[in-house]
C-alpha cells in the first residue's frame, strides 16, 4: 500500500488545497479534503499526547465523519480498521506470551463502552461492581489522602462511571458477566470458577491465591495489591465506618448519592434506599487503619505530590515551578 499513497505536506495557507485539487484532477488519483486520520493516531501517547496534537479536534471529528461517509460500508469500514488496529497490538502481545487468551484490564474502557461494544462484539466482558459509597472512599483515600471534595472536585468518579456502566449492563448487547466485588471476596474460589466457565476456560483453583504466581508489574494499577496474597473481605464495611465517624464526608456522600439514579443503582445491584444502611450499622465503631498501606511508598509520593499542589496556582512555589517550566521548554524546544 505504502507506493500508493501521496501525501501533501506544508503549513496552512500555503496553498496545499490548490495542489491537492490540481493532483485530484488526474484520472489516476483520488483526493478526499483533509480525513485527518494521521493525525489523532500519532498523538494517542505512545509517540505524543494529545494535549500537543496540532489539530483541531472539532475540525478532525467532523473532518473524519465525512470521510467515512464515502467509504463503501461507512461506519463499518471505520471499526474494521480500528479493529485492525488493536488486533495487530493485542494479537503480538498474546503471540508474545504464549497464552490462549488476552485480558486488558483499563478502568476508563468503562467510560466508552458503546465504542469498545462495536468494535468487538464477540469479546467476553466481565463487569465488575462494587457498592459506589466503597468507590469513592477508596478513590478519595488512595488518591486524595482522604479528601472527599477534593476528588469529587477532581473526577466525579460515581457520577461517570455509574451511569455508563449501568447502560451497557441492562443493554446487553455483548457476552457479559457481572461480579460484585463483595461476593469477590466473600466467596472467591465459587466466583472465580464462574468468571472461568463464562470464558470457556477449565477451573484451577489456585488462581484465587494470586501472590503466589508471576505477574507483570508496571506503572498503573492499585499499589495496594502488593500487600495481600488473596481476596480479603476484612474491609469490606471500612467505607461504612469511615462515613459514620466523619459527619463531613457523609454529606458529602448523601449530596452525591442523590443525583444518582434508582435504575442505575439497580442494575449495578443496589438499592437506592437502603444505600446508607451499612453506615448506620457501622455508628460507633471506629474505622480500621490499614497500616501496611500508611507507609506504603506510592502513598507516601501521593501525599508528597498532594502538598505540594495545594495552593499552586497561587503560592510562590507555583510561580517558581512556572518559570522552571518555561527555562525547560525553551531549553527543550526542537
Amino acid at each position: 500500500m505504502q507506493d500508493k499513497l501521496i501525501f501533501v505536506i506544508g503549513p496552512p495557507r500555503s496553498g496545499s488545497t490548490m495542489l491537492q485539487r490540481m493532483l485530484g484532477s488526474h484520472t489516476a488519483i483520488f483526493s478526499h479534503p483533509e480525513p485527518h486520520i494521521i493525525t489523532p493516531l500519532a498523538h494517542l501517547g505512545y509517540y505524543a499526547k494529545v494535549d500537543k496534537a496540532p489539530y483541531d479536534h472539532i475540525n478532525a471529528a467532523e473532518a473524519i465523519r465525512e470521510f467515512v461517509q464515502d467509504l463503501p460500508a461507512g461506519e463499518q469500514d471505520y471499526l474494521d480498521a480500528c479493529r485492525s488496529y488493536c488486533d495487530i497490538l493485542y494479537g503480538r502481545m498474546l503471540k508474545k506470551s504464549g497464552k490462549q487468551m488476552l485480558l486488558d484490564k483499563t478502568p476508563a474502557y468503562a467510560l466508552v463502552l458503546p465504542f469498545l461494544a462495536k468494535l468487538y462484539p464477540q469479546a467476553k466482558y466481565v463487569v465488575l461492581t462494587r457498592h459506589p459509597l466503597a468507590v469513592l472512599s477508596s478513590y478519595a483515600n488512595s488518591f486524595f489522602d482522604g479528601d472527599y471534595a477534593a476528588a469529587v472536585e477532581f473526577n466525579d468518579i460515581l457520577g461517570r462511571y455509574l451511569p455508563s456502566m449501568a447502560k451497557f449492563l441492562r443493554q446487553k448487547n455483548v457476552p457479559h458477566l457481572q461480579v460484585s466485588y463483595e461476593d469477590l471476596v466473600s466467596q472467591p474460589e465459587e466466583k472465580l470458577a464462574a468468571i472461568f466457565s463464562f470464558l470457556g476456560l477449565p477451573n484451577q483453583a489456585d488462581a484465587v491465591d494470586y501472590g503466589k504466581h508471576e505477574h507483570l508489574d508496571k506503572s498503573y494499577g492499585d499499589p495496594k495489591v502488593k500487600h495481600q496474597t488473596r481476596p480479603t473481605s476484612g474491609s469490606l464495611n471500612k467505607w461504612a465506618e469511615e462515613l459514620a465517624a466523619d459527619s463531613h464526608k457523609l454529606d458529602i456522600a448523601e449530596s452525591i448519592v442523590e443525583q444518582l439514579s434508582q435504575r442505575d443503582l439497580a442494575a449495578w445491584g443496589y438499592d437506592k434506599s437502603t444505600l446508607f444502611e451499612p453506615v448506620a450499622n457501622a455508628v460507633g465503631i471506629p474505622p480500621k487503619s490499614d497500616w501496611k498501606w500508611m507507609f506504603d511508598s506510592y502513598r507516601l509520593k501521593r501525599k508528597v505530590f498532594l502538598g505540594l499542589r495545594k495552593n499552586i496556582q497561587r503560592n510562590q512555589f507555583g510561580k517558581a515551578v512556572r518559570k522552571l517550566k518555561y527555562y525547560c521548554d525553551v531549553l527543550l524546544r526542537e
